[in-house]
């Protein structure tokens, strides 16, 4: 009889980058690290002229960005390695330490710290700049998804579900709008909300606190520039060829300019005109419009289907997730890029008044690179799962948020 060769299938992986298992930490690591180099390319065009005009080299931008990217990367892959469930501990420290860092930039007395530029106190200065701001957007997520497991079957009624997250939330939100920062304040908010929305709170509960916070919210959108800033998109929606010359119409008529200036194919890297004193931020507020002009829409196009593979990528981790914590940390994560990054387009096509916020790992800025690429660590932290982590009785426990059960699920080969 002949010797019949038994050969055990295989199961293809890609190669594993030392992060995480399977796919989905490699893509994160690959499109993170294209969208990075793209930034660091993007931001030498535009910020050159600003450079020059303040007569430093014309590279010292993107060299700071540089800087910033390298202590990100080394962050990244740290927390990448970490156990994500460590934040469940770490929660209330981390909305402690960003609380103490938000309050600096407020209080009297602290002018040696808080650094004021056009208006606004955002940065403290421990011998560098940092924005406690970005550090709020992570309490945010890991407080969020902590809090919303412990409050699973509670959701149901409002004192005892979704009122609790209001008081934390507020004590973040009210510095930060106190700045004054009201569109970060804003997506800040809106990142507690989705999480616990995610988590089971009822759509009708938000509805009823909506309609409490308007009168408050109404009032804070008429102060000063927020008012004049709405008031110029308005008029710039229905004139733009007549946009005032210094407010918000003019950014925004500007920005569309950048952007019909580049037709298809773009008028070529570094060759773009808008960044030469007529866009305003070109390589920070509006680096959308700026590379819409160099790259053209088929430039834009492949940008913004990177970002959106790498938030489907974020969502499948999330979906696939073997607890609920690990499910909202990585939602939360996903949607701080996803948020930002719609809101940046947003700006930077007309469709939004101008928010200020960074496109990620594109946009200059130290603090949010940092912390992006923070958070993504923690994703790929999620995604770092084990054959056991996938076999029934684990994720029934860690869908319920029974963390006990699922430690003794995963302790027994998988049976709860």
């Amino acid at each position: 009889m002949p010797a019949v060769l038994d050969v055990a299938p295989t199961r293809s992986r890609l190669a594993d980058p030392g992060i995480g298992r399977g796919w989905e930490a490699s893509a994160l690591m690959g499109i993170t690290l294209l969208l990075l180099a793209f930034g660091l390319v993007t931001l030498y065009s535009a910020s050159a002229f600003l450079a020059h005009q303040e007569g430093s080299p014309d590279y010292i931008f993107a060299v700071r960005q540089a800087q910033g990217a390298a202590v990100g990367l080394v962050l990244m892959v740290a927390l990448a390695r970490l156990p994500y469930r460590i934040w469940q501990w770490a929660a209330w420290p981390v909305v402690g330490v960003s609380l103490i860092a938000l309050l600096m930039l407020v209080v009297p007395g602290l002018d040696g710290r808080a650094v004021e530029v056009n208006g606004a106190r955002r940065w403290l200065d421990v011998g560098i700049r940092v924005q406690p701001s970005e550090l709020a957007k992570v309490a945010m997520i890991v407080w969020t998804a902590m809090m919303a497991v412990k409050k699973q079957g509670q959701f149901g009624r409002l004192s005892r579900g979704l009122l609790p997250f209001m008081l934390v939330w507020a004590a973040l939100l009210i510095p930060v709008a106190l700045q004054p920062d009201l569109s970060t304040a804003f997506l800040i908010g809106l990142l507690g909300m989705l999480t616990v929305f995610a988590a089971g709170a009822r759509l009708g509960h938000f509805v009823f606190l909506g309609a409490l916070l308007s009168p408050i919210l109404w009032l804070q959108l008429q102060v000063g520039y927020r008012k004049a800033r709405i008031a110029e998109y308005i008029v710039a929606l229905a004139d733009p060829m007549g946009a005032n010359s210094d407010g918000a119409g003019y950014q925004t008529y500007q920005a569309l300019l950048a952007l019909g200036s580049g037709g298809l194919t773009g008028t070529g890297f570094g060759k773009g005109q808008q960044k030469f004193g007529f866009l305003p931020e070109p390589h920070n507020d509006f680096i959308f419009s700026m590379i819409g002009e160099e790259w053209g829409f088929i430039g834009v196009t492949l940008l913004v289907l990177t970002y959106t593979f790498l938030i489907l990528v974020g969502y499948r981790v999330a979906r696939r997730a073997p607890d609920l914590f690990g499910q909202l940390l990585a939602l939360g994560c996903t949607n701080l890029v996803a948020l930002q990054a719609f809101l940046h387009v947003g700006v930077g096509v007309g469709l939004l008044p101008t928010t200020g916020l960074a496109l990620p790992l594109v946009s200059w800025g130290r603090s949010n690179l940092v912390v992006t690429l923070a958070v993504l660590g923690i994703l790929m932290s999620v995604a770092r799962v084990t054959d056991l982590d996938w076999s029934p009785g684990v994720r029934k426990a860690g869908r319920a948020g029974d963390l006990a059960r699922l430690d003794r699920a995963r302790a027994g080969g998988g049976r709860a």
